[in-house]
């Protein structure tokens, strides 16, 4: 009764404040992102130790993935905001002069973020930073997967950031619950397909727009036209993807590799060398490896590779250590194609590779599945390319490297299908969170009287030019020199 009390109170300041639109001055929303600039600068110590607390993230993996992203997503959204924020002048047909055209991009109102626990500073930060950018008032829901880091945020948030219009709220699912109960202007969701389903399913009775950044079987295509130089920065850029990043906890991590049969050891063994170079001979005293979220996320990764055909097709790792949440890189070569390794996200440091006897066949094994959030395809063919681009459909499309699409903020990051709905980053983050409100200005000059009744073959003949956009004859049709 207490948190309902807390939540209905803070979207009524939410309301108070976006009613005063004091939010939707460009000063205002500067003020913001120079204040989220300047927490991330001030408390770097501060969300390294959270990190490492919750997921036994390494400094420098905090900053690549957490600190880093955060500053440069606020540092291009406040030199890109005033030109955001600026009408669109429209041309329109010539059919409507005199007039004039514009969009205007206005903020929704009070906007719901959800973060996710894998990378909790950066996916509760990044979202609001397009939300402010757009002139909104916000609540934001870290997760409470990541303890250190939501506190973090909730005792933080407040001290750089205008408090009524920018909220924090932690607390576990009966929180999100409630907070799903009720109305909001937009609701942003970064989560598991699972949940995404339900946060639809509630902001349905409300209408309300949602965004979903969820995950799925992401692929990494190998083919086979690689020099030895190319497969020792192919096996880098695969191992980087797969786990140099949360150790595998992450959405757009590569799940499964698919190869030709005669290339497979090869990559196994380029693939073993690489990891023993970023992570030693023992990677379970690695501090470049970041550790199982909990134990839940352990018996659910252990299940998944421990069952007994599934083990029979591990080539390299496999060892697991409990009272540490620490599990092994792992390469498993063809296990069952049926089995949850190969037909649920892994969301960890496990890494299946199967073979084909002809890489083209990748393209049907990946149509046979769900849509994936982004497809990673190493190849120098580029007939190849344009058959993977034209022929399968995915968030978005990577060739010969992984997970650097992240960073761009030029590019629309989302998924599609059960790999997400709506897009963000850059000036996709702005539109995300605005309506772009179309304005038209005609003049009393220049009634044209054949849009109204009395209906005849004339009119009907004025309609046929119109629709045709032949604005020449329709201008000579109106003269009275064209029948």
């Amino acid at each position: 009764m207490e948190k309902m009390e807390e939540i209905e109170g803070s979207i009524a300041d939410l309301r108070t404040t976006f009613r005063s639109r004091k939010t939707t001055s460009v000063a205002w929303r500067k003020n913001q992102l120079r204040g989220l600039i300047e927490l991330v600068q001030d408390n770097e110590q501060k969300i390294a130790k959270a990190l490492y607390q919750d997921l036994g993230k390494h400094p420098a993996e905090v900053y690549r993935d957490e600190i880093g992203i955060v500053k440069k997503s606020a540092n291009h959204a406040l030199s890109c905001v005033e030109k955001w924020m600026a009408p669109k002048k429209n041309r329109l047909p010539l059919l409507y002069f005199p007039a004039s055209a514009q969009v205007l991009s206005e903020p929704l109102g009070v906007v719901l973020i959800f973060a996710s626990w894998n990378f909790p500073i950066s996916l509760a930060l990044d979202p609001l930073i397009g939300a402010i950018a757009a002139g909104n008032t916000v609540l934001l829901k870290p997760s409470d997967l990541a303890p250190e880091c939501a506190a973090f945020l909730q005792e933080t948030i407040p001290l750089y950031l205008d408090c009524n219009a920018i909220k924090v709220i932690n607390g576990g699912a009966d929180v999100g619950e409630k907070l799903l109960q009720q109305k909001w202007d937009k609701i942003f969701f970064t989560g598991s397909t699972r949940v995404g389903r339900l946060v639809m399913t509630a902001a349905a009775k409300h209408l309300t727009p949602v965004t979903l950044e969820l995950g799925g079987k992401c692929p990494a295509v190998v083919d086979t036209l690689f020099s030895l130089s190319d497969i020792k920065v192919m096996a880098k850029r695969i191992v980087g993807g797969k786990w140099a990043a949360c150790n595998g906890q992450i959405c757009i991590g590569v799940d499964y590799v698919l190869v030709e049969k005669k290339f497979a050891s090869t990559l196994v063994d380029s693939l073993k060398r690489t990891i023993k170079k970023f992570f030693g001979e023992s990677p379970k005293d690695s501090n470049s490896l970041s550790r199982i979220v909990n134990k839940n996320h352990f018996d659910r990764l252990s299940k998944l590779f421990k069952e007994p055909r599934v083990a029979a097709s591990i080539v390299h790792g496999g060892s697991s250590n409990e009272e540490n949440l620490f599990i092994e890189p792992t390469i498993l070569l063809d296990p069952p194609l049926d089995s949850e390794i190969m037909t649920e996200e892994i969301f960890g440091p496990l890494l299946p590779i199967i073979t084909l006897n002809n890489i083209q066949e990748s393209i049907e094994f990946v149509n046979s599945r769900p849509k994936p959030l982004v497809i990673y395809a190493f190849t120098k063919d580029e007939t190849f390319k344009r058959e993977i681009l034209s022929e399968t459909s995915s968030g978005s499309v990577v060739f010969n490297d992984t997970v650097v699409q992240y960073a761009a903020d030029v590019l629309p990051f989302g998924g599609v299908g059960q790999s997400g709905l709506g897009r963000y980053h850059g000036k996709y983050s702005f539109d995300n969170f605005s309506h772009e409100k179309p304005v038209m200005q005609r003049s009393f000059f220049l009634e044209m009287e054949p849009r109204y009744p009395p209906w005849n073959d004339f009119k009907i003949n004025f309609f046929r030019f119109a629709y045709r956009f032949d604005y020449f004859n329709l201008l000579l049709l109106l003269l009275g020199l064209k029948k």
